[in-house]
């Protein structure tokens, strides 16, 4: 049957990915949308099967989630191997960035943390292979399309793989907000780097804690004296971005 995507960004970036093959695009054939159109013709161009549905079919299809009068059915996430991954970035000739998720289990926040990874150039998303949310049709939308171009591994043990990566020439950063951890905006981010966010409520796992080179903070004036997992991820990857730009 393959995975379901819904949301007209979400379909259309997914129809133009390369990461999983389209294999059915249902359409609300009450629905006279320009926006719909553009996915309807996009699908045509890459000759996709187009199946015109009622608005109830797509209603049951996502569950009560908001779909715009579209669906996309795609094969399953195929994630990537370690070496793989590591390829991908080899053949790039670019600064290295990639982001490891220990243990985000809302999938609002996997795809935010996806979109924002793919926004800031990032190679890969890693994540383990228990305790982790599962890239549902939740996530892809949240995601606004980036999974659909956003490689993505999952690894047995997140330490092992990160003691790899540095051996490979990166930096690995954990996110946290206890005292004593860098400001993230007076760190060198600016070589091959491994940022690193633990999961919504408890954060990084100690033995996670313990095999990266530092631990970086978000500076805040305001009253509230944390952020979320996707937000701080966000500022932390584009923070990398801009020092590996200059």
């Amino acid at each position: 049957m393959g995975a379901l995507i819904y949301g007209i960004n979400s379909v259309l970036e997914s129809l133009k990915g390369r990461q999983r093959k389209a294999l059915e695009l249902l359409i609300d054939r009450s629905s006279a949308s320009p926006r719909l159109a553009a996915v309807r013709d996009e699908a045509t161009r890459r000759r996709v099967t187009i199946s015109l549905v009622s608005r109830q079919e797509l209603d049951q299809l996502a569950g009560g989630e908001r779909h715009q009068g579209v669906a996309l059915r795609v094969e399953e996430v195929a994630s990537l191997d370690l070496e793989d991954l590591l390829n991908i970035w080899r053949g790039s000739d670019k600064k290295g960035l990639f982001l490891v998720l220990d243990g985000i289990t809302d999938p609002h926040n996997l795809g935010a943390l996806a979109r924002s990874a793919e926004a800031s150039g990032c190679q890969g998303m890693i994540l383990p292979k228990d305790r982790s949310c599962s890239i549902t049709a939740t996530a892809e939308k949240a995601s606004a399309g980036a999974l659909a171009h956003l490689p993505v591994c999952r690894v047995t043990n997140i330490a092992r793989t990160l003691d790899l990566l540095k051996r490979e020439g990166f930096w690995v950063f954990g996110l946290a907000g206890e005292s004593g951890a860098l400001n993230i905006f007076e760190a060198d981010l600016s070589g091959h780097i491994v940022l690193v966010i633990g999961d919504e409520g408890k954060g990084l796992r100690d033995n996670v804690r313990k095999h990266c080179d530092n631990l970086l903070s978000i500076p805040m004036r305001g009253q509230v004296s944390s952020l979320n997992a996707s937000v701080a991820g966000g500022v932390a990857l584009f923070e990398v971005l801009r020092q590996q730009v200059v």
